[in-house]
């Protein structure tokens, strides 16, 4: 993969005071959030998100997953995982797609960090359209009851590692974690590729 210094990075997972930790308070009960990439209008994070999401470039996430981990892993950064879990795409999403960017991230991620990769547990049931052009409330109308989980014993007692490619509002993490909260014993962390932020 080419050169990835001049990305602009977060360092949230290195900052004291993280502020992605603050965007989901009173919302849903997450341990730790953070970001690889920050997500400016000007950069070439927005290339290297459309390449992968759009232009069938699935490596790009595995790398940069991969990347990511090896700083979190030095630093043990979220401790002993259980299980990475991708935010799942619906199938019809899925198909047209050919993969879920998301899940080639967890794989990128599972290199260096603990746990398995469940790609099937947590499952989106409806199809809703693009988030994209959305704002925040509409993020979260659009999104807010399309996911469930098929078996909520197998996460009881489990560190979950929630995995998406970019984090905006956060209105679909607070969708799929708002599933994950109501298990036993579950403590959920959140990485994602990217956080937009203008």
């Amino acid at each position: 993969m080419r050169c990835t210094k001049n990305l602009p990075r977060s360092y949230f997972h290195l900052a004291d005071d993280n502020p992605l930790n603050k965007l989901f308070w009173g919302r849903v009960d997450i341990e730790k959030v953070v970001s690889f990439l920050l997500y400016t209008s000007g950069s070439h994070v927005k290339e290297i998100l459309h390449a992968l999401k759009y232009g069938n470039r699935k490596e790009l996430g595995y790398e940069l997953g991969k990347l990511y981990a090896k700083e979190l892993s030095d630093i043990n950064y979220f401790g002993q995982i259980d299980f990475l879990v991708p935010v799942p795409l619906h199938p019809k999403k899925k198909s047209k797609r050919g993969y879920n960017q998301s899940e080639w991230i967890a794989k990128g991620l599972a290199e260096h960090l603990p746990g398995k990769v469940m790609v099937d547990n947590l499952y989106k049931k409806l199809h809703t359209t693009s988030q994209t052009n959305k704002g925040r409330y509409s993020r979260w109308e659009n999104i807010a009851q399309s996911f469930d989980i098929r078996d909520t014993g197998i996460f009881k007692n489990k560190k979950v590692l929630l995995v998406d490619d970019v984090l905006t509002t956060g209105a679909t993490i607070e969708a799929c974690a708002g599933n994950l909260a109501a298990i036993e014993g579950i403590t959920i962390y959140v990485a994602t590729l990217a956080y937009a932020c203008d």
